[in-house]
């Protein structure tokens, strides 16, 4: 007896040891982000915003090559299905949401970039949304309570008590909408990363999202005549792409996803939170820029809800 007694507590050691660095991934990879929204992408606001998503995927790609080559054989095999759902993630959470969330932190000029950042968490909502109507999944009335509230956090964080005319100027609402554009959709890239998971592992998902984003903004700035204007780099944007591929880019990815295999949903949600946390106290520390009282109230109810809509489902059970 007490040798079953002692393996079974050194099965709870090694799992609690594996929670435990899962969950400093995951809250490793959501301060990358923060420090990417405020600090490091703002730095190649000199770049045209198309030609900036291309670098941020293209860069990245080119690096996994020696280290996930084998993908291609994996991918080759994949069904018209998979490939459709890389299209839609691709397009969704590679182009259409870095194009937007990009726009709008080069469009706050380094005010409140936090804002822009908070924005994201309403994330959660779209993908809920969304898999009401792609996936059927029921939607309860306590989600419509917790988006509602999440919206009204989402409008305080942005405008305080004014309404959008009196609170901002043109730039300021405009960014604050393509931030709600970009968290829609990497909010449908989640619902639609269901089917490619059911493809291909987070590993070859990854190298194909990038891939595949990399070749749809290509075509996109051959359409918008920009071309690659690389004349236009320099060295010090240079060397910000390389730190964001190898850090907030895919670095940053892998190490969320490789860290959500060993952590239940609800203790990701928890440790997500270190992504508006940075990004607040990042703001303040490199831009010396702070939120108002109004605005604290807003993210507080915007971060309180998407806790709820995230860890407490219908039964009243932690996610798994």
């Amino acid at each position: 007896m007490p040798e079953i007694l002692g393996g079974n507590q050194a099965r709870v050691e090694v799992k609690s040891r594996a929670t435990s660095v899962g969950a400093a991934l995951i809250c490793l990879s959501a301060a990358l982000w923060g420090l990417d929204g405020v600090v490091l992408t703002p730095r190649l606001a000199n770049l045209q915003v198309p030609f900036v998503v291309f670098l941020l995927h293209a860069i990245p790609f080119a690096l996994m090559q020696p280290f996930l080559w084998r993908s291609y054989s994996r991918l080759r095999a994949m069904p018209a299905r998979g490939w459709l759902a890389l299209a839609l993630v691709a397009f969704t959470g590679g182009m259409l949401g870095t194009l937007a969330i990009i726009k709008a932190l080069f469009l706050v000029n380094f005010n409140q970039l936090s804002v822009v950042v908070l924005l994201q968490k309403l994330q959660p909502v779209f993908a809920l949304a969304l898999a009401a109507v792609l996936l059927g999944e029921r939607v309860s009335a306590r989600f419509l309570a917790a988006a509602v509230v999440a919206l009204g956090g989402a409008y305080l964080l942005t405008f305080g008590l004014s309404t959008p005319a009196e609170a901002a100027d043109g730039i300021s609402l405009k960014a604050a909408l393509l931030a709600v554009v970009a968290a829609g959709a990497f909010g449908a890239a989640t619902v639609l990363g269901k089917m490619l998971l059911g493809s291909l592992d987070f590993r070859d998902a990854t190298f194909a999202r990038y891939g595949m984003t990399t070749a749809m903004t290509l075509l996109y700035l051959a359409i918008r005549g920009i071309g690659l204007p690389f004349t236009t780099v320099t060295e010090a944007n240079w060397v910000m792409i390389l730190i964001i591929s190898l850090t907030t880019g895919s670095g940053a990815i892998f190490l969320y996803y490789y860290g959500l295999t060993r952590v239940r949903a609800s203790v990701a949600t928890i440790c997500e939170l270190c992504l508006p946390l940075s990004a607040v106290l990042l703001d303040y520390l490199v831009n010396d820029s702070v939120l108002g009282p109004w605005q604290w109230v807003g993210a507080a109810l915007l971060v309180g809800a998407i806790l709820r809509i995230s860890i407490i489902p219908d039964n009243g059970k932690s996610n798994q």
